[in-house]
């Protein structure tokens, strides 16, 4: 049964409060020493990060007239994106209801509907695109269900990548050059849209892609994923492919650990897309030490207390085994080996533009010797 939908208010006043976050200098090992980078912490902003693209989503579509007065906004999330929609549609006046999965952590299943968003939670992956195409499919049976419901499609929706512009002028207005920026992957709107914008100021300007083991979006096969935020089992068209100068895969065990070293070093930290763009940042001020390195931090440590920092969760999972890799595995191809663990490619390619037969069968690249 259907429950009515309540309107809020809507409190333009609250569209001020985005964005404005803290530039940290990152020093602390990780795992060994490094020259230092900067990271960009959108945990400290309200709504996060996403409450950019949420915004720039829901206005965009207001001006285009596909977003009535007063209607409902219908999305999939794993729940960052949740956070930022409930914050806009509150800011905008539009319910919001966000289609979740059963993997979603019971203190985002509570701040989400804190926030007054209706949650709709699936609890069966597909068998072809797992949750993510669990979720959109029981969104549009909501979209069939609720009149003048807005889907934003995070995924392909350009106002998602447009609302980073302002994550980028921020970044600027604080550094004299980026040489190098760091961007977790997952609809991949934040890195088009900031590094489209500081590209206009700097064109050298070399842009490092970090995705999720088990995730297809630079060519490989869709594996089940423990990490939540980056990667993806679809194919979005955000992603901007020719943009990307490498990629590098980085898996649960190296995110965690980095995110526990930022806690202890930095202080500042956060959940797996934070661990996984700290430990390629590091590795690119090492490798490129007279290069400013920039990155952004997605959230903050809170929502993974009961994963990322919990020792129980982590043995559970086999994530404190082992010496962490100090380098990434080196690859020719995305399709030339499975990545099981840190692994770099120079090679970017768009898996939509003709995916090779067999690809789901590739060899485990090879690990490193630590």
């Amino acid at each position: 049964m259907t429950t009515a939908l309540l309107r809020p208010a809507g409190n333009r006043e609250l569209l001020g409060l985005v964005g404005r976050t803290p530039l940290a200098r990152i020093t602390a090992p990780l795992p060994c020493p490094h020259p230092g980078f900067w990271a960009k912490l959108e945990g400290f902003g309200v709504g996060g990060m996403k409450a950019r693209a949420a915004v720039s989503m829901l206005q965009g579509a207001e001006t285009r007239g596909e977003l009535l007065p007063g209607a409902p906004v219908v999305e999939s999330t794993s729940g960052t994106l949740g956070i930022g929609l409930a914050f806009a549609g509150q800011a905008l006046g539009h319910p919001v209801v966000l289609v979740g999965d059963t993997e979603l952590e019971p203190s985002m299943r509570q701040l989400l509907r804190s926030h007054g968003a209706r949650l709709e939670l699936v609890d069966r992956p597909a068998e072809r695109g797992g949750w993510q195409a669990a979720r959109l499919a029981r969104l549009r049976e909501l979209l069939s269900t609720l009149p003048h419901a807005y889907w934003p499609d995070q995924y392909n929706n350009p106002d998602n990548t447009a609302g980073y512009a302002s994550l980028a002028a921020e970044i600027a207005g604080r550094l004299d050059r980026v040489d190098v920026l760091v961007c977790s992957v997952g609809t991949g709107g934040h890195s088009a849209g900031t590094a489209a914008w500081l590209r206009r100021h700097w064109p050298a300007l070399r842009l490092i892609g970090v995705d999720s083991t088990g995730s297809t979006i630079f060519g490989q096969p869709a594996r089940p994923r423990l990490m939540r935020g980056l990667g993806s089992s679809i194919h979005p068209r955000n992603v901007a492919h020719d943009r990307f100068d490498e990629v590098h895969w980085v898996g649960p065990a190296e995110a965690a650990d980095s995110c526990r070293r930022l806690a202890r070093g930095n202080f500042v930290s956060g959940g797996w897309s934070t661990g996984a763009v700290a430990l390629v940042a590091a590795w690119a001020a090492r490798v490129h030490p007279d290069a400013v390195v920039a990155t952004v931090f997605p959230d903050g440590p809170h929502r993974y207390l009961g994963s990322v920092f919990d020792d129980g969760f982590n043995a559970l999972h086999g994530l404190r085994t082992g010496t962490p890799a100090t380098r990434p595995v080196e690859i020719s191809h995305p399709r030339a080996a499975e990545a099981t663990g840190w692994t770099r490619c120079t090679t970017v390619v768009d898996p939509r533009a003709g995916a090779r037969a067999g690809a789901a069968h590739l060899p485990h690249a090879p690990r490193e010797s630590r």
